[in-house]
C-alpha cells in the first residue's frame, strides 16, 4: 500500500520560492514515475510536472525554466523547487505516484 505525504506549502511573495517535499511509504519508488499536479480555487487539478524511474523530467510550459522537479531514492522522497513564484502558482499541489496513488496536497499561496 502506497502513501504519499506532501510538505513544504506556505505563503511567500511573489519572486519567493518554495520547495516541496513528498515522502514516499510503500513499495517500488524507485521503480516507478512520480508528478505533481496542482489545483486552484475554482480551477481543474492540472500536471505541473513528472519524473520517470530513468529520470526523465517533463514540465508544463507555465512553469518551465522556473520549477525543479527530483528525487532522493535513498529518502524515498520526491521532491518540487519552486522559483520566481508569482500569484498565479497560487494552488494546492499533490503528488502522485505511477500508480495513481495520491497525496493529501499542500498549500502554496502567492502574493
Amino acid at each position: 500500500h502506497v502513501q504519499l505525504v506532501e510538505s513544504g506549502g506556505g505563503s511567500v511573495q511573489a519572486g519567493g520560492s518554495l520547495k516541496l517535499s513528498c515522502a514516499f511509504s510503500g513499495y517500488g519508488f524507485s521503480s516507478c514515475g512520480m508528478g505533481w499536479y496542482r489545483q486552484a480555487p475554482g480551477k481543474e487539478r492540472v500536471l505541473v510536472s513528472t519524473i520517470s524511474s530513468t529520470g526523465t523530467r517533463t514540465y508544463a510550459d507555465f512553469v518551465k525554466g522556473r520549477f525543479t522537479i527530483s528525487q532522493d531514492n535513498a529518502k524515498n522522497t520526491l521532491y518540487l523547487q519552486m522559483n520566481s513564484l508569482k500569484p498565479e502558482d497560487t494552488a494546492v499541489y499533490y503528488c502522485v505516484s505511477g500508480t495513481n496513488d495520491w497525496g493529501q496536497g499542500t498549500q502554496v499561496t502567492v502574493s
